[in-house]
């Protein structure tokens, strides 16, 4: 009788052996407190501080030495005014035909063709090559292709011209970046070669989430690849269509590296873009108020279509669930 009493109590003190009694649990806003506060100090430090002090610098009059004098919105009266800083604009309007119109139009279209005959006829391996061949440009440091394409264009000795001259086109050969006519043409021409391979990687990558069964269905109904590729493949890969084009155009509103190595601009600003047109005032001329109101201008130009593009794309989800 004795002991049948007591085991209730050597349970109960084993029990609580086992839980320890009461444990503290770490509040998960402080983990998540912890892992986003590098993330935000290196935003703030990298992104906000120096936008706050380029936008304070583009309402003053300053040299890059002494102190900034404090001017309002004159240099945006001037911006308004200012004939170079609206041609540098429309030429960006050309650069996002080549780095995002175009490019994303192709690479939708190659990326089809290696996903859809490539891979299927001679095996994945081909188009992975295929792949990695076009994604290529995007590798390199735009400083080495633009070197590498100022010598293809180059006006005497340039690989193009002598190319030309070798098939019997030497009427052809033009100074491809010295030409004011032409030189923006060239120009987008090699960002063309640039920027097609991010494209056709992302909508490669995009295909490989379509349901094979509905190319099957349509092959079965007569549909040719043309039908499939307009009423199959570009619905189901709306979203990365979307990446792709605010990407691409982003990118083509800040390109700067290739217009510095190519043609820094010239001949006689044909090839001058919002970025180039910046530093041009910031180091060229010391105008850097000036140059700190061009960037402020194209920072909440950019800013605007990163947040129709992300509203776009997601009023186009909510629309597919």
């Amino acid at each position: 009788m004795s002991t049948v009493a007591k085991q209730p109590s050597v349970r109960r003190a084993g029990a609580s052996r086992r839980t320890g009694g009461p444990r503290h649990r770490p509040d998960r806003r402080d983990s998540y407190a912890a892992f986003l506060l590098p993330g935000t100090l290196a935003f703030l430090a990298v992104i906000v501080v120096p936008f706050a002090m380029n936008t304070y610098v583009g309402f003053t009059d300053w040299q890059g030495v002494g102190t900034p004098h404090w001017t309002g919105i004159d240099n945006y009266k001037a911006l308004a005014q200012d004939s170079a800083f609206w041609e540098s604009f429309r030429h960006s309007l050309s650069m996002v035909v080549a780095m995002a119109v175009l490019p994303t139009a192709f690479g939708l279209v190659v990326a089809a063709v290696i996903f859809d005959f490539i891979g299927k006829h001679f095996g994945s391996r081909w188009a992975a090559v295929l792949r990695a061949c076009f994604y290529l440009p995007q590798v390199l440091p735009i400083a080495v292709a633009g070197i590498v394409w100022s010598w293809i264009l180059a006006p005497e000795g340039g690989s193009l011209n002598e190319l030309l001259e070798a098939v019997g086109l030497g009427s052809l050969q033009q100074d491809w970046l010295g030409d004011p006519d032409i030189a923006l043409y060239s120009v987008m021409a090699v960002m063309v070669w640039v920027q097609l391979g991010f494209p056709l990687v992302v909508f490669m990558a995009g295909l490989q989430r379509v349901d094979p069964g509905l190319y099957e269905a349509a092959e079965l109904d007569g549909a040719g690849w043309w039908r499939r590729f307009w009423h199959i493949t570009l619905p189901q890969i709306r979203p990365e269509i979307y990446v792709v084009l605010v990407w691409c155009t982003i990118a083509a509103l800040k390109v700067f590296g290739a217009i510095y190595v190519l043609t820094k601009g010239g001949p006689g600003g044909a090839t001058n873009v919002p970025s180039y047109f910046s530093f041009q005032n910031f180091f060229e001329k010391t105008q850097v108020g000036y140059g700190s109101a061009v960037a402020t201008v194209l920072t909440v130009l950019i800013l605007a279509l990163a947040l129709f593009g992300l509203r776009l794309q997601t009023r186009a989800e909510d629309e597919d669930r």
